[in-house]
């Protein structure tokens, strides 16, 4: 299969008078796992079934190798396509379902059980070719659906929400079988999902919007630890917002002051700030230690107002003067930290982010 490159420039759709994407502009690189994340409603997969045709742009374009495909049809773009309903069809079988679209697209008959038996191998399932699609789990129906997308050997494969049907475990399990699956192929891949946990598992790297637009891009571990702003911070897991000043800045460490906590951050502040400017701290909960000594550097004291245990690790929320914090504790024992004791907490300055004081994007 042929890696492609796809890219979006400055695409607009609108249903009626809803704006449902406002001028979005993306290029996903060949080969890479592209993940669109986002709350319901925020143009993920009208952004997704733009790129597949099903959806014609009222502006800007879409290209693949730099052919303009805008007003390309969805069976003339060689695309791959996986939904949130399997769209299995439940009176073929296993291998009938995989074939389906080989048919459709008048492949010589001979080659078609072949390619047919690759693309079930290539997702596990060859010795289910057989088999009825309503004997199969979720998990299995998943995995049909996949083959059948890879069985045609599109140029790109697009994935909207495939997984949501699936309970905690199956989702865990398919999520890195579609990434392998992936890239094992080199496929260019675009990804819809609300679920944090499976974008940042699987993505090379994540888009998150919000109301039609892209508010960041990147590489998993630099959406969740350095977001650029509270709508960002918030979805992709849990956070402690503080309202803070800044009041110094010395080289690349920032100082400020959130109540009565003290703090430092080395992390550079997302947009344009000075001293005496209100801000926001993120601070993740696992970030936030607890100990009975305090460090020389953004240490606090804190109340415990309760403890839940929760197998790998402890949830508490604490309190310091008007903040309410939480904090995740690894292996910790609720026996430790009693409702109504004290503790100090640390956070490093390289965890303390500083975002724009407005709370919204």
């Amino acid at each position: 299969m042929a890696k492609v490159s796809i890219a979006i420039e400055d695409v607009t759709v609108r249903f009626g008078p809803n704006t449902a994407l406002g001028g979005v502009s993306l290029v996903i690189e060949p080969g890479e796992l592209l993940l669109l994340l986002g709350p319901s409603g925020c143009g993920k997969s009208t952004l997704l079934r733009s790129v597949a045709g099903f959806v014609t742009p009222e502006s800007g374009r879409v290209l693949f190798d730099g052919e303009d495909v805008t007003t390309v049809s969805p069976d003339q773009r060689q695309i791959g396509m996986v939904f949130q309903s399997f769209a299995l069809f439940p009176h073929l079988s296993v291998g009938e379902n995989v074939a389906f679209g080989l048919r459709e697209r008048k492949v010589p008959r001979a080659e078609i059980p072949a390619r047919v038996e690759q693309a079930l191998s290539d997702v596990r399932m060859k010795d289910f070719e057989k088999r009825r699609v309503d004997q199969l789990s979720g998990g299995e129906q998943q995995r049909v659906a996949l083959a059948r997308a890879l069985v045609t050997r599109p140029r790109c494969l697009l994935l909207d929400e495939p997984l949501s049907n699936l309970d905690a475990s199956l989702r865990q399990s398919m999520r890195e079988e579609i990434r392998r699956v992936c890239k094992q192929h080199g496929l260019t891949t675009l990804y819809v999902t609300h679920d944090q946990k499976e974008a940042l598992a699987i993505a090379d790297r994540i888009a998150v919007l919000r109301a039609g637009k892209i508010v960041q891009l990147g590489p998993p571990h630099e959406v969740y630890s350095r977001p650029n702003s509270a709508s960002v911070a918030t979805f992709l897991g849990e956070t402690n917002l503080l309202d803070a000043e800044i009041v110094g800045q010395e080289g690349g460490t920032t100082r400020l002051r959130a109540g009565g906590i003290e703090l430092e951050s080395t992390v550079p502040v997302a947009g344009s700030a000075a001293v005496g400017d209100r801000v926001l701290l993120s601070i993740r909960p696992e970030c936030i230690r607890l100990s009975k000594e305090p460090s020389p550097v953004n240490s606090f004291v804190v109340h415990v107002n309760s403890t839940s245990f929760l197998g790998e690790y402890c949830h508490h929320e604490l309190g310091h003067g008007e903040h309410s914090l939480i904090a995740f504790e690894l292996n910790g024992r609720p026996r430790d930290r009693p409702a109504g004791s004290q503790s100090w907490a640390t956070v490093s300055p390289d965890d303390v982010v500083v975002l724009p004081g407005d709370k919204q994007p």
